[in-house]
């Protein structure tokens, strides 16, 4: 249990750092990622509320789809090393 309330603390601070990165620096890789945390934030939520057990296809999709999205940025991140270094 605490190690879920410390895992959905870290996961909203990386949400907000996101959308904080992205306002000042409109680098949609910062968002990517910041929402990806948010959902990982739910997923947390949930399991802390007792509500996770009826919903496992639901958070397996959720947290798929937040590994999706980090994946996504890093790609992002490593295709615009790639067009500077060519």
């Amino acid at each position: 249990m605490e190690i879920t309330l410390v895992n959905l603390i870290l996961a909203v601070i990386i949400l907000l750092l996101g959308i904080w990165a992205y306002a000042k620096t409109s680098a949609a890789i910062a968002l990517y990622a910041g929402i990806a945390f948010g959902l990982f934030g739910v997923s947390h939520l949930l399991t802390l509320l007792g509500l996770a057990g009826g919903l496992t296809v639901p958070l397996i999709a959720v947290r798929t789809i937040a590994y999706l999205l980090v994946i996504f940025a890093l790609y992002r991140i490593l295709a615009q090393k790639q067009g500077q270094l060519g």
